[in-house]
């Protein structure tokens, strides 16, 4: 079996160097080609024919261009397999990060993961690093609790609210100053965005996702 071809993006030259040697006395990978600048990595990747590529996020004044790059080479090869190696654990970072295409996320502190990082990415099967798993089950948290902030008006969550603490519909009327019918109008919206026959179900589900 050939080995995995791999391409290299750092501009740090210890630190690529080290990285290289390291990886070449894997028996299966094999570093095809390095590149230390933006530029000079789009411009080489066409030329290449290379199977996972390790990419720095940061190749000058921590400005994060690596986000750049994968967004390039996956616009370049959609099938391109990107690691990306940092230093940063910021979660809207790592969000960034797999926006733009990579496949995983690795601290450079972890290196010795990268062989097999390598390998899982090289047969579609990457485990995603448990840094960038947890920053990525937070984001999809807050981006779903936003979502749920947003699925109500603020008049149906005052009505809800009130529901909540037990009024009747004529309470409500008399809290807010509202009609019955606007009342009706809006838990009947209430209900169908919620997905809910009544509008204590809907209160419970509201209180349940933190809506109220």
């Amino acid at each position: 079996m050939d080995p995995i071809q791999l391409f290299v993006i750092e501009d740090d030259a210890d630190w690529r160097r080290g990285l290289v040697d390291f990886l070449n006395k894997e028996p299966d990978l094999n570093v095809a080609a390095t590149a230390e600048s933006k530029d000079e990595a789009i411009s080489l990747y066409p030329q290449l024919q290379v199977d996972v590529v390790l990419l720095d996020i940061n190749l000058s004044e921590n400005n994060l261009d690596g986000i750049e790059i994968a967004l390039e080479l996956t616009r370049q090869n959609p099938e391109c397999k990107i690691i990306m190696l940092t230093s940063l654990t910021e979660a809207d970072v790592i969000v960034d990060s797999f926006s733009a295409g990579v496949v995983n996320y690795i601290s450079k502190l972890h290196f010795k993961e990268i062989p097999e990082a390598i390998r899982s990415a090289y047969r579609q099967q990457s485990a995603i690093h448990p840094t960038a798993a947890a920053a990525l089950r937070n984001e999809f948290l807050r981006l779903k609790q936003e979502k749920n902030e947003k699925l109500l008006s603020p008049a149906e969550k005052e009505i809800l609210q009130l529901i909540n603490q037990g009024q009747t519909q004529t309470q409500i009327e008399q809290s807010l100053f509202i009609t019955k019918r606007t009342i009706k109008n809006h838990i009947n919206r209430i209900l169908k965005k919620m997905g809910v026959k009544t509008s204590k179900e809907a209160a419970a589900l509201a209180k349940q996702k933190k809506m109220l």
